[in-house]
């Protein structure tokens, strides 16, 4: 099979298609022939050498969707030549094939295509537990999604507007903006724009605040976000490329909760929750992910370029 490599950490360029042998599943393990791959900025993150790593070289990716070629003993809940996403690989999902625990694999739902299916673990598995894990976000709120364009913006919008939360999303772009309208937010906003966060308080009740920010690039917006948040309001930080500076005073008048977040936290029972929760969305019809463009598994490189540059618009697929 062909597998992207990494041998050492740098820049996009150190990433290089190799052949690789096929895989084969041990027990409780699940051999995925991937048909679409999900590129995601923690991705880049880790082959920077930024964020933990498996040892050199391997196989980066954690986003995948395709078909069961063989699962190992005592292996249950999905058989071979199922479809089936996968949110989390034991192997890397920039290849053709991935090895998965089952618990990792999770059936792709009818009208659900591979492209879809490869956008759903790290965004709207991050974007579910920013919401109802960790700010414990409740119907009637309002919450501010700052580039709302992008995978986890997107896959946020979706799940608030379900559950009933009022959506204000942002996009650096009018094309990235009217993506944020269609996909359902009740107000969209340019973040480039001088006095938005100004809009922001304007579109709350007597200018009270939002109760929840979901936070992309906390080194840049934390500081003020503190100062649009409602009384007992919370930010979940999402995304963070670098150091902030913030006035604690900005919390203590609100009874404000600053909230980090990572999937890697989340206990077996939290990750359970999120797929149970994802796959009713997917079933019922509320949740629907964007693709925005698709590149060759070879195009590795450039896709790791494209996932971080301004005016994020759907969620970047690798097809192997």
């Amino acid at each position: 099979m062909q597998a992207i490599r990494i041998h050492e950490f740098g820049g996009p360029e150190v990433m290089r298609l190799e052949e690789l042998p096929d895989l084969q599943p041990g027990p409780g393990q699940v051999a995925v022939q991937l048909k679409a791959v999900g590129v995601n900025p923690v991705d880049t993150y880790i082959r920077a050498g930024m964020y933990p790593a498996p040892p050199l070289p391997f196989t980066p990716g954690f986003d995948g969707a395709g078909e069961v070629a063989a699962v190992g003993p005592g292996v249950k809940r999905v058989a071979e030549g199922q479809k089936v996403y996968l949110a989390g690989s034991l192997s890397g999902a920039y290849a053709q094939q991935a090895l998965c625990e089952e618990a990792h694999v999770h059936p792709l739902p009818l009208g659900i295509s591979f492209a879809q299916g490869a956008s759903l673990g790290v965004p709207y598995g991050i974007a579910y537990r920013a919401l109802f894990q960790r700010a414990k976000a409740l119907a009637g709120e309002t919450v501010l999604i700052h580039g709302a364009s992008g995978g986890v913006g997107t896959a946020a919008i979706q799940l608030a507007r379900a559950a009933g939360l009022t959506v204000i999303g942002t996009g650096g772009t009018p094309r990235g903006r009217e993506l944020v309208s269609q996909q359902g937010a009740h107000q969209v906003l340019d973040h480039h724009a001088p006095a938005y966060l100004e809009e922001v308080l304007k579109l709350t009740t007597q200018g009270r605040g939002v109760e929840i920010i979901l936070e992309m690039l906390a080194n840049v917006n934390l500081g003020k976000d503190l100062k649009v948040l409602a009384p007992k309001g919370r930010v979940v930080v999402i995304g963070s490329r670098g150091t902030v500076e913030i006035d604690p005073r900005d919390t203590m008048s609100r009874d404000a909760a600053i909230l980090g977040t990572s999937l890697f936290n989340a206990t077996p029972q939290e990750y359970a929750g999120v797929h149970a929760a994802l796959a009713a969305g997917l079933e019922n019809g509320t949740l629907r992910p964007v693709i925005g463009r698709e590149l060759p598994l070879a195009d590795a490189p450039r896709a790791h370029q494209q996932v971080l540059e301004p005016g994020a618009y759907g969620k970047i697929i690798l097809r192997p």
